[in-house]
């Protein structure tokens, strides 16, 4: 999970940054029916750099008249026909364009999202990677996936079709604000669906650059929309509109239940929700090369800041080796101190807002309170900006707040266990089930365990691993949903059977 490689300095993404806010080409109006829009109220909020503290942009704020405006011309783009109807190898080329734009503005676009939230610059570079790859992806999904021709008689001929859904709302989080986007608008775009894209009010100003992109691209007007704004307005009103028919959503589990009860109050349109996670490393005794599992224990939850939802919180060690493992987690875990975002060689970056930035330090404040050993870390950097750097508590059980709950930031909670049965009891003692990790060389126990994990997907003998073609998605209150891989396509479509009589 090491970052990649930057081929620009410090210097040279401070120049580009100096020059995107110089030149004020940061857009933030809303993107409706193919134009660049204030908000129906006028009404705007500030996107502040975290790094810094200082203001990038007054953003349009969204709320209920937008929506309607936007669901509106979603609807009319999805009846006239120019996506929903398009043949599949248009469709692809459109957005095989957009991706070929992504990757012709990739650093600009990483450097949006790491002025925005935060997170180094070369995470962010990974992140268009991914983003990229997951247009593209999608893209040569469309005339790939064919429907079915289920059997029957001779007197008739029966047919499965893939169609699309209509309208399909896609709330966005900022810990990754355009791979995020970009795994739930792809697979939306590609079944042919017209798409409202709400990002995080924390990190809008990558989804207005793609608004860009998108219309560059070829998307036809009403098809592809953006609503910066708040999740109580904009958001709330997305996922009550009658005209929405499906709501795709990752964040907090909390607001993922509020939203299950809209989709209910409204048309119980279609629901696909990536919810939050405490997922648990498992490390057994007989692991080769323990410095190694070490660093990747520590890159696990410290990545991005530990803003992840799949990140390595819990970590559970077979007590035959714990002293000596947690020393070497603590040494891996000082070389990934948190630094200038900018710079290529910062491992961590800055909190995204005051908020997120109290809440963690209030949780590590109640780990020491409720008796965890704090190994390192623990207080807030000082000087300008949002920093944490790593911290790890040891000794910690699972009725600890730092145990159970989604801390969402670079805290590490270890566990011991002394047998196999323990380990797995404890790793699925948890109200969460997005991801969870293996560290092990016998192969029985691999198994073993794997398939006792209660989790969505499963990490061996490394964490985050897989490509566009692993789904993405958990199990308990961590979600219903699945990004990436083509099972994401067929969420967006509707099934439509077809029997058609041969009898004369």
């Amino acid at each position: 999970m090491s970052h990649p490689a930057s081929p620009k300095t410090l210097a040279d993404w401070q120049a580009l940054a100096d020059g995107l806010m110089a030149e004020a080409r940061l857009e933030s109006r809303a993107f409706i029916d193919d134009a660049f829009v204030e908000a129906a109220s006028g009404e705007t909020f500030d996107t502040l750099n975290p790094a810094t503290g200082e203001r990038l942009a007054r953003v349009a704020s969204c709320d209920a008249a937008d929506a309607e405006i936007a669901v509106g011309h979603a609807r009319a783009a999805f009846d006239g026909g120019a996506w929903s109807r398009l043949a599949p190898g248009r469709r692809k080329k459109v957005l095989l364009r957009l991706a070929d734009l992504m990757e012709a503005n990739k650093h600009e676009l990483a450097l949006l999202d790491t002025l925005d939230m935060g997170k180094p610059v070369a995470s962010s570079l990974g992140d268009m990677a991914g983003a990229i790859g997951c247009i593209r992806y999608q893209a040569e999904c469309i005339d790939k996936l064919y429907g079915e021709v289920a059997p029957t008689g001779e007197e008739a001929l029966a047919l499965v079709l893939r169609e699309p859904l209509g309208v399909v709302a896609s709330i966005v989080p900022w810990n990754f604000p355009l791979m995020m986007t970009a795994w739930k608008i792809a697979p939306a775009l590609a079944a042919g669906n017209s798409v409202i894209l709400k990002p995080s009010e924390k990190s809008p100003l990558s989804a207005l650059r793609l608004a860009q992109l998108a219309r560059e691209a070829g998307l036809p007007r009403g098809v592809f929309q953006v609503l910066p704004g708040f999740g109580h307005t904009v958001g709330k009103a997305l996922a009550l509109s009658m005209g929405v028919d499906c709501l795709a959503f990752t964040g907090s589990t909390g607001v993922g239940k509020q939203l299950m009860q809209y989709a209910g109050q409204s048309n119980l349109k279609r629901l696909y929700l990536e919810c939050g996670g405490k997922s648990p490393n498992l490390v057994f005794a007989d692991c080769k090369d323990l410095d190694r599992v070490a660093r990747h224990a520590a890159e696990a939850i410290f990545h991005n800041q530990g803003e992840v939802c799949i990140a390595g919180s819990r970590l559970l060690v077979e007590n035959a080796i714990r002293e000596a493992f947690v020393e070497k987690v603590l040494a891996a875990a000082e070389a990934m101190q948190p630094g200038d975002p900018l710079d290529p060689e910062s491992f961590m970056g800055a909190i995204v807002d005051e908020t997120q930035h109290r809440r963690i330090l209030d949780y590590i404040r109640r780990g020491v309170e409720e008796g965890a050993r704090l190994r390192c870390g623990g207080e807030a950097l000082e000087g300008r900006g949002l920093f944490i750097p790593p911290t790890v508590f040891d000794g910690v059980t699972p009725a600890m707040a730092i145990g159970r709950e989604e801390v969402f930031g670079p805290v590490l909670a270890v566990f011991g266990f002394d047998s196999e049965e323990e380990a797995i009891a404890m790793a699925n003692d948890s109200d969460f089930g997005l991801a969870a990790g293996l560290w092990s060389q016998d192969i029985d126990r691999i198994m073993r365990v794997t398939r006792r994990l209660a989790s969505g997907q499963v990490f061996v003998n490394n964490w985050a691993g897989g490509d566009q073609t692993m789904p993405f998605g958990g199990v308990k209150q961590s979600g219903n949903g699945r990004d990436k891989s083509h099972h994401s396509l067929e969420e967006y479509s509707e099934l439509k059977s077809v029997w058609i009589s041969l009898s004369s």
